[in-house]
């Protein structure tokens, strides 16, 4: 599918969508294994009824018993500080794995909350480990996508250390365009059920901070948000913008 496909609206529609245009191994599993490998992993996966906006998919203190993969909608996860307030940790869109930070110590350090009707694929932990000790593809494939977790984290973490707004902003809406891109969604226009609040949060701004940057990047022509839908005016001029972080 090509980059000019029609805006993705993260809901029940996009399921059959991203479903139909890759299918469950190339949503969120390993390249590569053959097709006897693939119908082993498939039948390990357990497709669980849709959350609605405000469910958890977990919380933080559980018991870790599975990995989940965004089929369609939207988690965040957040920490919850010691005064009750949420300290949001990350976005996770279709084709995405979550819960891969408990493996280590066997309980959920964060919570993961549905941002709107999203699907989910359970894949239970202890049958999928023992799998991966008979497929040999599958165990690097989980290597690799801790390792692009923590590489995920560190950026973000560099980004948020960042004084200067405009340019996290910038790098995060790149992210996102990236992250939706390479599941045959336009990578200049796309939805993003994300509030502001839980934007400004996560950017580690205010929330009128945030609503002021969307309207000075309408200003300068690099993007408009309306209704939630994001529209890339000039992506060059963005990632320029985003490299500033690193600078």
């Amino acid at each position: 599918m090509g980059s000019d496909r029609a805006t993705p609206v993260v809901d029940l529609e996009s399921v059959r969508a991203v479903c139909a245009g890759c299918s469950i191994q190339e949503l969120c599993l390993p390249y590569g294994l053959d097709k006897d490998d693939l119908e082993q992993l498939d039948r390990i996966i357990e497709r669980k009824r849709p959350l609605a906006a405000g469910e958890l998919a977990y919380a933080e203190g559980d018991p870790f018993r599975a990995l989940f993969a965004v089929r369609s909608g939207v988690l965040k996860t957040y920490l919850l500080e010691a005064e009750g307030e949420e300290h949001i940790t990350g976005f996770h869109f279709p084709g995405e794995l979550v819960g891969l930070d408990a493996i280590s110590g066997g309980i959920h350090a964060c919570s993961a909350r549905a941002l709107d009707t999203t699907s989910l694929c359970e894949i239970p932990f202890d049958r999928l480990d023992d799998l991966a000790g008979r497929i040999g593809g599958l165990r690097q494939q989980l290597f690799r996508l801790m390792s692009r977790e923590i590489h995920q984290d560190d950026r973000e973490r560099r980004n948020q250390a960042q004084a200067v707004a405009d340019p996290r902003l910038a790098a995060f809406l790149l992210d996102v365009s990236g992250r939706l891109s390479k599941l045959g969604f336009s990578a200049t226009t796309f939805r993003l059920k994300i509030s502001n609040r839980d934007l400004a949060n996560y950017l580690g701004l205010a929330p009128e901070t945030v609503s002021r940057l969307f309207r000075r990047f309408r200003e300068r022509g690099l993007a408009t948000v309306q209704s939630k839908e994001v529209r890339i005016h000039d992506p060059e001029r963005l990632r320029a913008l985003a490299r500033s972080l690193e600078e």
